[in-house]
């Protein structure tokens, strides 16, 4: 497998500016990559969230990597060596617009395998998801799990995953996939429909309104935190083989109420919690299996889930008092 290494290679980050992908282009500027390119539309993704990247030579094209003629245009500027296309839309996008939910994941990467094909790069780490597996069949999820996605974001990101595994298969590409499981921490969008339960609760909490649990609260996420989640998959990278998937995961699954107890505990929250009802096409249960990552790169580092909130409350606190100012 001639796979390029990070160290001293150019490198397209995809949506580079969002939450896991701004995380991803810090980590790779420690690993010493020699350049840096981020593209991302600012749908979710936040300037604020590069702007040490940025300092330290990455550059930004605010461009959607939908258009294909904008890729072509970078690919002809840059001579990138690895790409890692972490475009997406928010899951709860689904619901205001099910039918580009669904085809930003597969119109990015339909671009981006095509270009590859035409060795416009060598090397494409794919971001799917755990959505794509649908509420658990059977626990822990391992990769053999069925794909039965219950959103659009979700249909997606399945479809967009068994493209990348044809196009492997039909002209060689050095394309594989990491399945990331319920990331969260510091970058992730707190505002709006978008936002993830986990900082939309902060939040909440920070602006005095009264935060919401939807359903009986017994519905079950395996959080990763973002930075755990980097590291893990820069571990990956030269190891796992094209065409190959692996679950992200740490093994932390908690129930949505046990998230909220800990995050009323950190923020020593006293108020009352909503009950809502159910969000439509909820997972119910996610457990991933962490066996096949354990034999590529053995046991691996976790936060601390409570240490993850910490961290997290300090900067949705701090990114709302500076936006205040």
């Amino acid at each position: 497998m001639n796979r390029p290494l990070v160290v001293n290679s150019t490198i397209l980050v995809i949506g580079g500016a969002g939450f896991i992908g701004s995380h991803l282009v810090d980590k790779l500027l420690t690993e010493k990559a020699a350049q840096i390119i981020i593209v991302d539309n600012l749908f979710t993704g936040n300037k604020r969230n590069v702007t040490d990247a940025l300092n330290n030579g990455a550059v930004l094209y605010v461009d959607d990597a939908e258009n294909k003629e904008s890729l072509d245009y970078i690919m002809e500027k840059h001579d990138i060596d690895i790409v890692f296309n972490c475009a997406t839309k928010a899951l709860n996008y689904s619901f205001i617009n099910p039918s580009n939910a669904y085809l930003t994941n597969v119109v990015v990467l339909n671009n981006l395998l095509e270009l590859q094909r035409k060795k416009a790069f060598k090397t494409l780490c794919h971001f799917s998801s755990s959505e794509a597996y649908g509420s658990a069949q059977y626990e822990p999820i391992d990769e053999k799990h069925p794909l039965a996605p219950t959103t659009t974001y979700a249909a997606g990101k399945a479809s967009a995953d068994l493209m990348l595994e044809s196009y492997v298969k039909m002209f060689d590409l050095d394309s594989f996939l990491v399945r990331p499981f319920n990331n969260f921490g510091p970058r992730q969008n707190f505002e709006g429909p978008l936002a993830g339960v986990i900082p939309v609760t902060i939040k909440k909490i920070i602006d005095g309104d009264t935060p919401e649990i939807h359903g009986g609260g017994q519905q079950t996420r395996d959080f990763i935190y973002v930075e755990d989640a980097v590291n893990i998959i820069l571990k990956v990278f030269p190891i796992i083989q094209p065409g190959d998937t692996v679950n992200i995961t740490t093994d932390q699954q908690l129930s949505i109420e046990s998230v909220f107890q800990i995050i009323i505990e950190v923020m020593k929250y006293e108020g009352n919690v909503i009950r809502k009802p159910n969000r439509k096409a909820d997972v119910y249960s996610h457990r991933g299996s962490v066996e096949k990552l354990q034999n590529m790169i053995g046991r691996h580092d976790k936060t601390p889930f409570k240490d993850g909130i910490e961290a997290t409350v300090n900067w949705v606190t701090n990114t709302i008092a500076e936006e205040r100012k």
